[in-house]
């Protein structure tokens, strides 16, 4: 493992422009010479600056590393947890992360978290894009909400689609690292908004993940927070049970909280060990 120096410098990229012209505010961490890379994708409500300890944790290890701003998040454009078109988000992935590999040796591996988690889980099922490996964190391929807000969602998103409501999602759960859930609060590029549209999007295309997790032909890793309050890890290991052995190796941190890259050292360090475990086994690497 080749470890770079401590001189890790951010850089922010001119806003990519999505399909429609929204701009996609983007960073990344250089790696001169590096001859592999990754892209990170958020999740809902927050936004690429709070993946700066997980970026530079891969840079060490000589991952070129970019994140972006999904859109109504962060810096990039769009009402804030809003999507015009069911299909926006697995779009800008696709441009965001051909911009990125051109500038590559070869293909980037792919990050996501939570909602972001299953929008690459998405574009991946339904080949938009075709990364070196997949790496999921808490992915919500499956809701906390029960069926009847569900059925909800769906009618609003066809009648009043940009509705603004909140998210109700308890960020005391984020982490057991009590500092956690305030930082979040107090960053001004983090919200608690979603719309309908955004909502049913996040519900139908998990439905539809753990319906089509066989086809997943990546090689994959899924790491579950047996303790998730946000999302149902439940969904994680239908999705581990559907998908291919021989692509898809899932671990399982039954007490962690829902970010697992920021809980608490005790369970953060074998979330990192598995993950590094996987990178130098050289699992993502095609068959």
């Amino acid at each position: 493992m080749s470890i770079a120096s401590e001189s890790m410098k951010q850089q922010i990229l001119p806003p990519l422009d999505a399909h429609d012209g929204l701009p996609l505010y983007r960073r990344q961490w250089p790696q001169p010479e590096a001859g592999r890379s990754i892209l990170l994708v958020h999740g809902l409500g927050e936004h690429s600056g709070r993946y700066q300890s997980l970026a530079r944790w891969f840079w060490q290890r000589g991952f070129a590393v970019q994140a972006y701003d999904q859109r109504g998040h962060g810096r990039s454009g769009g009402a804030r947890g809003g999507l015009p078109r069911p299909d926006d988000l697995l779009r800008d992935l696709g441009r965001v992360y051909a911009d990125f590999a051109i500038s590559q040796r070869t293909p980037p591996l792919l990050l996501g978290h939570s909602m972001g988690g299953l929008v690459c889980t998405r574009a991946v099922l339904d080949h938009r894009i075709e990364p070196a490996g997949l790496i999921l964190s808490a992915p919500a391929l499956q809701s906390r909400v029960g069926p009847g807000l569900q059925q909800l969602a769906s009618w609003l998103a066809r009648i009043a689609p940009g509705l603004p409501l909140g998210q109700g999602l308890p960020r005391q759960f984020l982490s057991h690292e009590p500092s956690v859930a305030p930082a979040v609060k107090a960053d001004p590029y983090c919200h608690g908004r979603i719309t309908p549209a955004l909502a049913d999007f996040i519900f139908k295309a998990g439905s539809a993940c753990r319906r089509d997790a066989a086809k997943l032909s990546v090689r994959s890793l899924l790491l579950i927070a047996g303790e998730d309050r946000l999302v149902d890890p439940a969904g994680s290991q239908a999705f581990a049970e559907g998908a291919p052995a021989a692509c898809l190796q899932s671990e399982i941190f039954p007490v962690a909280y829902h970010e697992l890259f920021n809980e608490i050292a005790s369970i953060r360090e074998p979330v990192l060990a598995a993950l590094a475990r996987w990178l130098e086994a050289g699992m993502w690497r095609p068959a």
